[in-house]
């Protein structure tokens, strides 16, 4: 800010503040921040109206350098606000975009375009890809519509963004193994213990083609449907990723991604920990190795009979800490026992050799958990009985359908085949699922406390909860591109959106939950105020303090001016 002095018409002299300031076009031009007064008026008032008023210059620069200086705004009721000029930005991104770059994202990036030589900065396009994908899920369309509101406007064009698709995708291998990588550096990565799972996504496209097949959907439809195979480490961090078509055993799909991160990634120790589905006995060979193991989810009714005769015996239980073996009938007849014993896990073990490998396997008892899944049957089974009084037909849609407990009869007693079909409650079913009501079965090949290997493999629930993210949060599905190389692309920027989304929870030190760090993301806006900076146009909680306090920034001043926002952006893209 400076000293103008005017002249007017009378020929009096009139002091004015302005200021000098770049537009967003960035043409130099000035405003007048404040009047003092004329010449003649602040004469009565100070010997050398000059002087004070360099000086009181010289204290609003010092006041505004040490950002303490109240900023006073104008508006007019009368002039209409500047033609195609936004003035809502979204600022959540700058969390994101922090993790961005310690992550050496730009660093992948770099390399990757120096490799390819293209002239489009990857760096910005993947971003905002990102971004955009946790912020506002839409279509590559959409989103670069939406990025047009960030703080930082793209430089780049529309197609820019269909040829980085191509790119990212012909990458995603190595971006995979190099963000890997690169992540050591915000911390050790728990990565002795990975968890795999698999999932799949469905298209608004009938026809098959190439990732696009009919397979067996976990949304019970129709549409082709492609396959993903995920690895994530113990804290819920996901470690690598891999895409197959619709029809894909999954089984299958383990160890090729596995060798890959044993090659790629120079990591080779690890337990993998995987659930009934994706237990093969190949699998489980190929990770009962000196430098790797399994725990696996093991499948009660699929025990041999004299396996699964061992495993239901009311006899040989323990409890964690104590040498002595419980007999469970005797605990559920006696009341007293029956809650002194409600939240205990009982357990017991035994080594078997079997298909030329040598597993263990620990089977564990819970009353709650018993009644928990008898309480769910129970509201199956009142489902079932009156169904049978509706009209219609009667089909069981899945195994856990509540019509698997009704069964029809097309034959007389006298065993002639009838005329009508009757349907009637299938009290076998109902008792054989009984039997196994609070009894959990693990495999593996590690010698470790049978609590610590129960506790390992319950700890999948996270990676149901990743794709539960991916599905719901960033709308990972229905996917509605056609070539293969863009659904690629597509699933790689659904991939680095849950993991920067894994590192905000870790950094945020998993106190709040997914809904309220996404929502709470998207909610953070700022209204630009012209030549002056960004207010916040957002709800200030006890979320965004933490958000704030873990990143080192703040955007929730009454106004934040141009220089400091340009600051912070700058500090956001540092390691």
């Amino acid at each position: 800010m400076r000293l103008r002095i005017g002249t007017n018409k009378n020929g009096s002299k009139n002091l004015y503040v302005i200021k000098s300031y770049r537009t967003d076009e960035g043409k130099s031009t000035s405003k007048v921040v404040e009047s003092l007064g004329t010449y003649d008026a602040l004469l009565k008032i100070h010997s050398d109206p000059i002087a004070w008023a360099k000086s009181y210059v010289e204290e609003l620069n010092r006041k505004e350098k040490e950002d303490q200086l109240r900023i006073s705004v104008s508006f007019s009721p009368t002039e209409l606000i500047e033609k195609d000029s936004a003035t809502a930005m979204d600022c959540g991104y700058l969390f994101l975009q922090k993790l961005f770059y310690q992550l050496r994202l730009d660093t992948i990036c770099s390399n990757i375009t120096k490799t390819h030589r293209f002239k489009y900065n990857l760096t910005e396009i993947l971003s905002h890809l990102i971004y955009g994908r946790i912020l506002d899920p839409r279509s590559k369309l959409g989103t670069f519509e939406y990025c047009q509101g960030l703080l930082e406007k793209p430089a780049y064009k529309l197609e820019d963004i269909y040829r980085a698709l191509e790119v990212i995708a012909k990458e995603k291998d190595h971006i995979q193994s190099e963000l890997y990588k690169f992540s050591k550096d915000l911390g050790k990565r728990n990565d002795k213990i990975l968890y795999y799972d698999c999932t799949n996504y469905y298209f608004e496209i009938e026809q098959e083609q190439g990732l696009r097949k009919h397979g067996i959907s976990k949304e019970n439809r129709p549409n082709p449907i492609v396959e993903m195979g995920l690895f994530m480490d113990a804290d819920g961090i996901p470690l690598a990723f891999s895409l197959h078509s619709g029809n894909t055993n999954e089984q299958t799909t383990l160890k090729p991604l596995e060798e890959q991160i044993i090659r790629d990634f120079g990591h080779s120790r690890f337990v993998v920990c995987t659930d009934a589905g994706l237990s093969s006995i190949a699998n489980r060979k190929f990770n009962n190795t000196a430098n790797r193991a399994f725990i696996t989810t093991q499948s009660l009714k699929q025990m041999k009979a004299f396996q699964k005769e061992w495993a239901l015996s009311p006899e040989g239980w323990s409890i964690s800490g104590d040498s002595r073996e419980y007999n469970l009938n005797d605990i559920l007849s006696d009341p007293e026992l029956y809650e002194k014993y409600r939240d205990t896990i009982f357990h017991k073990e035994r080594w078997f050799n079997e298909n030329k490998i040598e597993q263990r396997y620990i089977v564990s008892f819970s009353i709650k958990y018993r009644n928990y899944l008898r309480n769910i049957r129970n509201e199956q089974i009142s489902r079932a009985q009156k169904s049978l009084n509706a009209t219609g037909t009667i089909e069981k849609s899945k195994q856990t359908d509540y019509k698997r407990f009704i069964t029809r009869i097309a034959t007389t007693q006298d065993g002639e085949i009838a005329e009508q079909k009757v349907y009637v409650l299938n009290e076998d079913k109902i008792k054989e699922e009984e039997q196994y009501d609070g009894f959990y079965a693990t495999a593996t090949n590690l010698e470790d406390q049978a609590e610590q290997i129960i506790k390992i493999n319950r700890n999948r629930w996270e990676i149901e909860e990743s794709f539960r993210i991916m599905k719901s949060e960033l709308k990972a599905r229905p996917v509605f591109l056609r070539r293969d190389e863009r659904i690629a692309a597509h699933f790689t920027i659904c991939y680095l959106a849950l993991v920067l989304y894994r590192y905000m929870e870790k950094v945020l030190d998993n106190k709040y939950t997914c809904t309220e760090i996404i929502s709470g993301l998207r909610s953070m806006k700022l209204r630009k105020i012209k030549d002056e900076g960004y207010i916040p146009a957002y709800k200030r909680t006890d979320f965004t303090d933490s958000l704030h306090d873990c990143f080192g920034f703040r955007t929730d001043y009454e106004i934040t001016r141009k220089s400091k926002m340009k600051e912070i952006i700058r500090s956001t893209k540092k390691r």
